[in-house]
């Protein structure tokens, strides 16, 4: 599957500058995924370019209107298949992101393109989010200024999974992506050179070579870690 992320935003540099950096630069430009970014305020209804407005019945703060988001909506449904385009908005109300939710994504063809809506201020119309919009997804509890940092770490987690974009081929060994017995577990601990510093030495085991021994022990060093840290992964 090679997705298009599409990114309706009031701020596209910020998207910009993390999807064409790193190893999400190097994927982008081997072909693995495509990104569009949608400026919110070209399909804004007057010269000034308004997109918010404020919210009947009172309150602080200004609301993104409707007639914008669903006038950029439609410019992308032009472009893409329907039916397996998903559209997604990032609130505070929404399903919260795990490795879980993003497996479903990527191991599955239901879904080819991903429109994210970033959205600002106090948030969007009600309309959009009740008629125009499959999915509500949450980072965390916890308030964010803007829409485009989940929606950049919901593609980067996806992009990541996505054949070829890590060149040793290790997501398996990751956090959430490793597994024992069918339980997620975090990731064992990573040494490199030197194997000591200022007294401290990399663990033996990893100095003598054998890949066996190795591997059972970073098992190991994993389940400890996810009892300690998160055990609630193994409940």
């Amino acid at each position: 599957m090679k997705p298009t992320f599409y990114f309706i935003t009031l701020f596209p540099d910020c998207i910009d500058v993390w999807l064409r950096s790193s190893i999400l630069g190097r994927a982008h430009a081997a072909g693995i995924f495509d990104y569009k970014l949608i400026q919110l305020r070209d399909f804004a209804e007057n010269k000034h370019a308004t997109v918010d407005d404020a919210a009947y019945g009172g309150g602080g703060g200004m609301v993104l209107k409707v007639e914008p988001l669903v006038a950029a909506l439609e410019s992308i449904w032009k472009t893409v298949e329907r039916a397996k385009t998903q559209v997604i908005y990032f609130s505070p109300g929404g399903d919260r992101i795990s490795q879980e939710l993003l497996n479903r994504y990527v191991k599955q063809d239901d879904f080819k393109d991903f429109i994210f809506i970033c959205g600002h201020y106090e948030g969007i119309d009600q309309r959009f989010l009740d008629h125009w919009v499959d999915r509500e997804i949450s980072l965390g509890d916890f308030v964010i200024t803007g829409g485009e940092l989940p929606a950049v770490a919901f593609a980067d987690a996806m992009i990541r999974q996505l054949d070829g974009t890590l060149a040793h081929g290790g997501a398996e060994t990751e956090s959430f992506l490793l597994e024992n017995d069918g339980k997620k577990l975090l990731e064992y601990p990573q040494y490199t050179r030197p194997a000591e510093f200022q007294g401290h030495r990399v663990p033996e085991i990893l100095l003598g070579g054998d890949h066996g021994a190795i591997e059972k022990w970073r098992r190991a060093q994993a389940l400890e870690r996810t009892k300690l840290r998160r055990p609630d992964l193994l409940s």
